[in-house]
């Protein structure tokens, strides 16, 4: 009787504050912990023994985003179902205001200045789609991702964003939009052969996308061809990165004895190319290492879906795992040569200030999903018996 009361409980959501932190992934916890002190390591390195201008910015930023985590990760999932629109509404308005008073880096309108922080939206939208696509596909039957009219409306909540980050430009970031939009549709049910005939529109459209890069786009596609073509130039960052990575050999050079990078041959190496300067210092034995790590948060991402009884909370959880998985992807096979380069940072690991604190807050919602598993919600975010 006792074990039936509290199941009872678990499935109502009344849990008492101690009961949530019981219930928590401190597995999960750890390993984000221990990701982010190799981060602060390598930062530590790439100001060459010095804990600013990066390291201490970074821990500090990481201490605020595991609160957030902390905080949110015993919220009841069912508010964040509640507010996904008027959070993806909110994010969506915030790229409106980078159009418009947006502070212009590299290149780039992508950040809006609050003063104490640059603010980047398109990496807030990460999130906030993910919990606007998870509600709208909450409940949704077979039937309902069966009929075309009923896709629309999730369609145009992916291009709509799409449309204003790629007018940043921001390309790496419109592409993992688009394909980690893909994975919900595709865990929502709907059809292969929807897949089929977008990818094949896609392919068709290629030629004319081409023609509304911009020159850099351009140049960074052709480099990704032949970086031969043009190694003080285009392909100069592409060639020095496999330059350090094949320097640094099975063991590494050492810690801080990287050459390529502390001679400021790798460029950027807090951000985009710090993947890089770990596996010149470290090795491919220390690259691995990492790797697992990421590996096995990805395990947990992939329980934590499979062991939800909700549909909002499954999709929640592989949406943000897989959010997670395209920035370790993406940049691993950037600095690498396998694909283009494109401005999206290693998680947890490069300097930046909204990319943690979105990592955080997407890990704090999949924890709150992962505490509330047995929450059953009824298709408009209440409590369903």
């Amino acid at each position: 009787m006792a074990s039936e009361f509290i199941s009872s409980r678990r499935r109502r959501g009344e849990m008492s504050l101690g009961e949530k932190l019981w219930q928590m992934n401190w597995t999960l916890v750890l390993l984000l912990t221990a990701i982010a002190g190799v981060g602060f390591l390598m930062l530590y390195s790439a100001a060459n023994g010095n804990l600013d201008p990066w390291a201490s910015r970074q821990m500090a930023r990481f201490a605020v985003g595991l609160t957030f985590m902390l905080v949110l990760s015993v919220v009841d999932v069912r508010l964040f179902m509640r507010y996904a629109y008027a959070a993806y509404g909110v994010t969506l308005a915030l790229l409106v205001l980078v159009e418009v008073k947006g502070t212009i880096g590299m290149g780039a309108q992508r950040w809006i200045d609050i003063g104490f922080f640059q603010l980047q939206p398109s990496e807030l939208m990460k999130i906030s789609l993910v919990l606007a696509l998870a509600r709208y596909f909450h409940g949704a039957s077979v039937e309902d991702v069966g009929r075309p009219g009923y896709l629309l409306p999730p369609i145009a909540l992916v291009l709509a964003p799409v449309a204003l980050v790629l007018r940043q430009p921001d390309l790496g970031t419109a592409l993992m939009l688009l394909m980690g939009s893909a994975v919900l549709f595709f865990m929502s049910g709907v059809r292969i052969w929807v897949f089929g005939v977008v990818a094949a529109l896609g392919m068709a459209a290629v030629p004319v996308a081409w023609q509304f890069l911009h020159e850099y786009q351009k140049k960074r596609v052709l480099t990704f061809l032949n970086p031969e073509n043009d190694p003080l130039g285009a392909g100069y960052h592409i060639m020095q990165s496999k330059i350090a990575l094949g320097s640094g050999g099975l063991f590494g050079k050492g810690f801080m004895q990287g050459t390529q990078s502390h001679l400021n041959f790798l460029p950027e190496r807090q951000t985009d190319f710090i993947f890089t300067m770990m596996a010149e210092e470290l090795g491919l034995v220390g690259g691995l290492i990492l790797i697992g790590l990421y590996v096995l948060v990805l395990v947990f991402g992939f329980a934590i879906t499979l062991r939800c009884r909700q549909q909002f909370g499954r999709l929640v959880a592989i949406g943000v795992t897989t959010t997670f998985f395209l920035y370790v992807f993406i940049n691993i096979a950037m600095v690498m040569g396998l694909i283009p380069v494109v401005g999206v940072p290693l998680p947890l690991i490069s300097y930046g200030g909204t990319a943690m604190l979105t990592l955080m807050i997407g890990f704090g919602i999949m924890m709150s999903v992962h505490v509330h598993r047995d929450v059953q919600i009824g298709r408009r975010g209440g409590y369903e018996d």
